[in-house]
């Protein structure tokens, strides 16, 4: 799976991100979510530009206000009309940044919702396998920390990165046309000083990560400590950890210090070259404005717009890293994005086409994918007739459940085919097949909302009237009508709020809800107590009525009624047959099964 090969893992360290051709062209093929909202998009985008361009006016009319004062003005104007001229652009930059960032933010808000909900989505229909490689905390990763990275890049950082660029493009373009040589000297000396203080940075940031794992061994000595004190104490080992910790605490220091040296030249490095060129600049402006080259508001815009222009520029190295980071989320996004569902198309109309239930198993071979050198099945012949009853019994790990997984098409066999009413099942339509079974667990999954949604679950399009009679007949009822909410009851979280046989019962209202052709029990009834497993062994009973059903039992007093039994052991069938035929065959294995649990002289 393209997810293995990615390797996702939550909560481990990320690497220093990396700018790539391949991760570039994936980012951008997330703006293909953005057509549906291109308009606002683009109105954003003009908003941004007139915001920023407009912002740089004030820098310019702070130094005309200088000009005016010291009557150095070339445009005639007075205090009055530049204050309100400032006023006005004021109040209409504050209309535009309205617009502009909730524009954004709609645009924003609606694209993340689009990806979340197609993740989803493509997530829900992936096989089982996707599932055992990828654990459920790093997909969830993938549609919170990755989307809300994806969304502040969007909303905040992109929006932020182009604001600086414009704010770089029209305040040099402005300073070379009215200072050209002071502008030409500050900007042959910013690439030498944002070079510096690249390196620097860099080094700073990579003794940081050092800190930081130096620091997070020192937790975990403690931790393992104090975990496993009973250990420490019980072999005498105090002085063994409190060396292991103050070893691993100085070279924190250590790390420490080197990291505060190197803030500290980082710092004086700001001091004595940045502020001593801007101290220069000013010098050199005072010059030129004592000789009459330049008017004092001049200097004031400049010095100004070059503050502001060196704050855009220190700010882009963050920009840029948090850009690439998002580049990283989206590349991780777009590789799920990307994968295949084994569910296609809409969802199929519920009111399936009846079938017989008639089941094959044609040579049926099968390893997991995890595990390919482990068989699980080998060489399974095995036949349901329509309206059937059968069981499979066996030891843990002969392959029971494995075979209702493969009849569920939940993994596909190595060799050999099903089939369903004589068609190889590979050739239906995945969601249409599935329809025709139900099962009930051993372990009911409930979700957290009422008895009226889980009962639901088994057919989401039911009336009323077809939960109510699925409630009766599972004898759901009984217990139902006891709470004050009835059928609106919220179970809790995984159905906490309901005991072993009210979940088995919701389960079974769920198959009855489904009207399944092909009904598979595993071991239903095993983990409840007499009079629980006597009431849901009668509302089975009902369930069982006219339907193909696969029972998988360690409990063999279940299903000594059933059509066959077939016995399975390290993946293949050693035996079939009827209770009675199975039981009289002395050193049999299922004989010897049903031994172990109830005495065969009673059991006839």
């Amino acid at each position: 799976m393209a997810s293995r090969r990615r390797g996702f893992r939550a909560g481990e360290e990320e690497a220093p991100p990396r700018f790539s051709r391949a991760a570039a062209a994936k980012a951008l093929r997330l703006f293909r979510h953005m057509r549906p909202y291109r308009l606002p998009f683009a109105v954003s985008l003009i908003l941004l530009a007139v915001s920023s361009s407009v912002f740089m006016v004030f820098p310019i009319g702070s130094g005309e206000i200088i000009n005016v004062v010291t009557d150095k003005s070339e445009y005639g104007w007075t205090l009055d009309q530049i204050g309100l001229g400032l006023l006005v652009i004021l109040v209409a930059q504050s209309i535009v940044s309205f617009f502009r960032v909730y524009l954004t933010t709609y645009v924003s808000e609606r694209v993340m919702s689009d990806i979340r909900g197609q993740l989803f989505q493509k997530m829900i229909t992936f096989p089982i396998t996707f599932f055992e490689e990828n654990r459920v905390g790093e997909l969830t990763s993938r549609t919170t920390t990755d989307v809300q990275q994806l969304q502040d890049t969007l909303s905040l950082t992109s929006i932020e990165f182009l604001r600086q660029i414009i704010i770089l493009i029209v305040g040099i373009s402005y300073l070379i046309y009215k200072t050209p040589d002071l502008a030409l000297f500050m900007f042959a000396t910013f690439p030498v000083i944002v070079i510096l203080a690249l390196i620097i940075g860099r080094y700073i940031r990579g003794l940081s990560r050092q800190r930081q794992d130096a620091l997070a061994q020192t937790n975990v000595i403690l931790d393992e400590s104090l975990q496993s004190i009973q250990v420490v104490k019980t072999f005498t080992n105090e002085w063994f950890e409190i060396g292991r910790y103050k070893n691993r605490n100085d070279e924190v220091v250590r790390l420490s210090l080197r990291l505060g040296l190197m803030r500290s030249l980082f710092v004086a490095f700001v001091i004595s070259i940045l502020f001593g060129i801007i101290f220069y600049v000013l010098w050199r402006g005072a010059m030129m404005v004592q000789a009459g080259d330049m008017t004092p508001g001049d200097l004031i815009s400049f010095i100004v717009i070059t503050a502001i222009i060196g704050g855009s520029m220190g700010s882009l190295g963050d920009l840029y890293t948090q850009m690439l980071r998002a580049i990283g989320a989206s590349e991780r996004v777009m590789d799920i994005l990307d994968m295949t569902g084994e569910v296609k198309g809409e969802q199929p109309d519920l009111r399936k086409k009846k079938i017989h239930g008639e089941i094959t198993l044609d040579h049926v071979s099968f390893a997991y994918p995890s595990r390919p050198d482990l068989p699980v099945l080998k060489d399974i012949d095995l036949h349901m007739a329509p309206g059937q009853k059968i069981a499979l019994v066996g030891g843990s790990g002969a392959g029971k459940s494995t075979i209702v997984q493969l009849i569920l098409r939940l993994y596909q066999p190595e060799q050999g085919r099903i089939l369903l009413d004589g068609q190889d099942v590979r050739q239906m339509d995945l969601a249409t097949y599935r329809q025709h079974f139900a099962i009930v667990p051993q372990e009911v999954m409930l979700f957290g909302g009422t008895i009226r949604d889980n009962i639901l679950y088994g057919n989401t399009r039911a009336s009323d009237e077809e939960v109510l009679q699925a409630a009766e007949l599972s004898n759901s009822m009984e217990f139902i009508r006891q709470f004050p909410d009835g059928l609106n009851t919220v179970v809790g979280d995984r159905g906490i709020k309901l005991s072993g046989g009210q979940r088995q019962r919701i389960a079974i209202a769920r198959a009855i809800l489904r009207d399944p052709s092909v009904l598979i029990l595993d071991e239903a009834t095993s983990s409840l107590d007499a009079e629980s497993e006597m009431i849901v062994q009668e509302a089975l009973n009902r369930l069982l009525e006219g339907r193909t059903a696969i029972i998988i039992a360690h409990r063999l007093a279940t299903i000594r009624n059933v059509d066959r039994i077939y016995v399975l052991e390290h993946g293949e069938i050693v035996e079939s047959g009827t209770h009675s035929e199975l039981t009289s065959m002395p050193d049999g294995r299922y004989n010897q099964l049903a031994r172990l649990q109830f005495d065969l002289s009673t059991s006839e």
